[in-house]
């Protein structure tokens, strides 16, 4: 009995031993699982830190904070550390040579860019646009299409402008060339002007208050009722108001109500005096077309850069307006006749029209072989057709049925 019991005894005391073995190597093992769990920490924290990092240098290689595709264009700059790499630029003047203690404090605050194409005999006009935009800090670039440059040089602004001179080439041809997007990303407002507009009413700084506040990413200034030359109704100024999306038409062939939703009613401005924020230069450069210098058709489709609605983002200041005064430059007056080698004179206005008219066409058949071809494109604005379709035929159905 007393040998049974002790080999009770001697078997719990065994397992108590067991037991307290088991405890005492956890607890000696606590140390090491703190300090492995610490360096996982450390590494989730370090790699996520790295992510974050790349990705704010992808945004630095983006156009305007959208990520960038570019693994061909990387592949040729990948003898280059990332961070000296400076993938845009700008039109502003530098000096050949500052004093030391001015480096490092040469700040250029211009915000905004006026792009105009130039001929010497709007001179005086030219010199009175480009002084109010002056006075705001835009920065002056002058294309000159007739090749005279010299002529302007008496100008107390013109060594503040940049001048680029190719003859006889329109005021796309010169825009597509030589403001990329990546050469006018600084600017905020890009002013795509002709060189006969009067500026007497005109206040740049009051014009892109305005635009900023009520979120116009394209638009223009309304002409002066008693401008030499008007194409549509819609940027005829309204002197009531500051600004206007849409206009109304009950007249004609075209009609404009509230049910419009496109061009020419609404979402639209013309060609001769378009102002556009950054984004909407960035999408408007990629739909001009290298070849059709004309770019007739193009402010139809404007609004499809708008960034958004077209009849909100798009939009006509009253309160800062314009006189058309509709001169002929590119084979304007002066010389409009000229002649071929076999002696046969050709005016010169009726080809360029004829040249315009066909890079229309070309602009639409494009358009059209585009929408057909990219299959995962959807039309913004195709939703509203159908709306205002429905509509009208739910209309005419009730008048009949009365």
């Amino acid at each position: 009995m007393t040998s049974i019991k002790s080999l009770r005894w001697l078997m719990r005391k065994k397992s108590g031993l067991s037991d307290g073995g088991k405890s005492s190597f956890k607890m000696k093992h606590l140390p090491f699982l703190a300090v492995l769990c610490t360096i996982m920490l450390f590494i989730v924290y370090r790699t996520t830190k790295y992510q974050y990092h790349q990705e704010e240098i992808d945004k630095k290689w983006s156009f305007w904070g959208q990520p960038k595709v570019y693994p061909s264009t990387y592949g040729k700059l990948k003898g280059l550390p990332r961070g000296i790499i400076h993938d845009n630029s700008d039109l502003e003047l530098r000096p050949l040579w500052s004093r030391s203690s001015s480096r490092s404090k040469a700040v250029y605050s211009n915000s905004n860019l006026l792009a105009v194409p130039v001929g010497i005999k709007q001179k005086q006009n030219v010199d009175a646009m480009v002084q109010k935009f002056l006075q705001e800090n835009f920065t002056i670039i002058l294309f000159h299409y007739d090749g005279n440059v010299d002529g302007w040089w008496n100008l107390d602004w013109s060594s503040k402008a940049i001048h680029i001179i190719a003859r006889n080439q329109t005021k796309w041809w010169f825009a597509k060339r030589f403001l990329h997007p990546d050469i006018v990303s600084i600017y905020d407002y890009i002013f795509l002007w002709d060189e006969d507009l009067g500026v007497e009413h005109f206040s740049p700084s009051r014009y892109v208050e305005i635009i900023k506040r009520e979120g116009l990413e394209i638009s223009q200034p309304a002409l002066d009722p008693n401008s030499t030359e008007i194409h549509h109704r819609i940027t005829i100024r309204a002197r009531t108001k500051k600004f206007h999306r849409r206009v109304y038409e009950r007249r004609g062939s075209t009609r404009c109500s509230d049910l419009s939703e496109g061009p020419p009613c609404t979402g639209f401005v013309e060609g001769m005096a378009p102002v556009f924020s950054q984004s909407a230069w960035y999408c408007t450069w990629h739909l001009i077309q290298n070849d059709l210098v004309h770019g007739w058709g193009v402010d139809m489709k404007l609004g499809y850069c708008a960034q958004g609605d077209r009849t909100k983002k798009v939009g006509v200041v009253d309160s800062e307006y314009v006189f058309h005064k509709g001169i002929q430059t590119l084979g304007g007056s002066g010389h409009r006749m000229t002649k071929k080698q076999g002696g046969v004179g050709i005016d010169v206005r009726t080809e360029i029209r004829r040249q315009s008219t066909w890079e229309f066409e070309i602009f639409k058949e494009r358009w059209n072989k585009a929408i057909g071809a990219d299959k995962n494109w959807v039309d913004p604005f195709k939703s509203d057709q159908r709306r205002i379709r429905k509509w009208r035929d739910t209309q005419r159905l009730a008048k009949n049925n009365i």
